[in-house]
């Protein structure tokens, strides 16, 4: 039986972990034969090129994601697809009202990527007070609720007040094999050369939730005793306070921001240890791409999905939140680390093909399920 169309709403394809997570699961349904529509706000961003051709991209020619729930009615009463998931809080109400109006059957599940409480506490005016109130109306009318680690899961069931029996887990899909492919592409950089001092890496967004500042801090406390280099890819808005705390340290000339790159897996596997320095992380995709690289990590224990991914320290240190002095202390251990964990065995859990099983099962019908 030809299975029916899954459709996958997102407003773009820019960089972020919600968006990457969608064109994976896109591309991992397809390669299954079952028909995806990414369904996009606007059809632009840097993961468009990572879309498998046989995804079909409906750009609904949006401006604002809170304005276009006529246009996705307008697409699930045209096309009917079996089921629609959608990602990331505000996106998803829009989904659950587009769904209502559209009079259609489509099933719809919502999948939350983020630390409601968390994102909350980083938002004033009248979002912060709105959107829980709009979410704990609007999620309760979906066919299910998914997210992408049992913590987030934990904090969205407090915070709207939701059955926590009916949020389940899905872990976000990793190109485990695709990017350790990747990550063996040749680097052409003065700093990996060999017999040049080990190199730290961070990689994500510039953003305050990222808290690059406590990862170099972390490095001025033990670049006295260790000679080692700092290098941080992604670009975002706080880029220019970061230059500037990069200006002050007396180690500027070993520390580089070296902004977005399109494979920052080669960087990642030649660096000598990973660091996810978050305050807070939906799931925390970036860590097990290190890991899939091979590459030692340390993250911080903040909520939620590094401790679920480490196996609460198996895999890689954890360190407090914010807390530079621990961190440093974890570099230099792993540094010196002789026997590390091997890591690209722990990634692999958290391949594709794993995903779209888990994911299939509370997105599809049953006759889906056996394709």
């Amino acid at each position: 039986m030809i299975p029916g169309t899954i459709a996958l709403f997102i407003p773009s394809l820019h960089g972020g972990g919600a968006e990457r997570v969608m064109v994976s699961l896109a591309n991992g349904l397809v390669r299954r034969g079952i028909p995806v529509d990414l369904v996009l706000i606007k059809d632009a961003g840097v993961y468009r090129s990572h879309v498998d051709s046989r995804v079909r991209v409906i750009d609904l020619k949006g401006k604002r994601v809170l304005t276009s729930f006529l246009a996705v009615a307008r697409y699930l009463r045209r096309e009917r697809p079996d089921a629609m998931l959608s990602a990331m809080n505000y996106v998803n109400v829009v989904a659950v009202w587009a769904r209502m109006l559209s009079l259609g059957s489509t099933r719809l599940v919502l999948s939350e990527h983020a630390n409601l409480s968390q994102a909350l506490a980083d938002t004033s005016g009248l979002v912060s007070k709105v959107l829980p109130w709009l979410m704990a109306v609007s999620y309760r009318r979906a066919d299910a609720i998914v997210a992408v680690s049992d913590g987030v899961a934990d904090d969205l069931a407090v915070t709207l007040g939701y059955p926590r029996t009916a949020i389940s887990t899905r872990h976000n899909p990793i190109e485990t094999d695709e990017l350790a492919i990747k990550s063996r592409a040749v680097l052409d950089h003065p700093w990996f050369l060999d017999g040049e001092p080990p190199v730290i890496i961070g990689v994500g967004r510039l953003s305050k939730e990222k808290d690059f500042p406590t990862l170099i801090k972390a490095f001025n406390l033990l670049r006295p005793a260790t000679p080692a280099r700092l290098v941080i890819l992604g670009e975002g808005a706080e880029r220019a306070s970061l230059e500037t705390l990069i200006e002050a340290s007396p180690y500027r000339a070993d520390i580089l921001l070296g902004g977005f790159q399109d494979n920052p897996y080669n960087w990642m596997h030649c660096a000598s240890v990973f660091v996810l320095s978050s305050r807070w992380e939906g799931f925390g995709n970036v860590l097990v791409e290190a890991m899939a690289c091979g590459t030692p990590v340390i993250s911080t224990a903040c909520p939620s999905g590094p401790e679920e991914i480490l196996e609460h320290g198996r895999w890689g240190r954890l360190v407090p939140v914010g807390d530079a002095d621990a961190l440093a202390s974890a570099i230099t251990d792993t540094f010196t680390d002789t026997s590390p964990p091997e890591v690209e065995e722990r990634a692999k859990a958290f391949g594709v093909v794993h995903a779209v099983d888990a994911y299939l099962n509370v997105l599809a019908p049953e006759r889906l399920r056996t394709v």
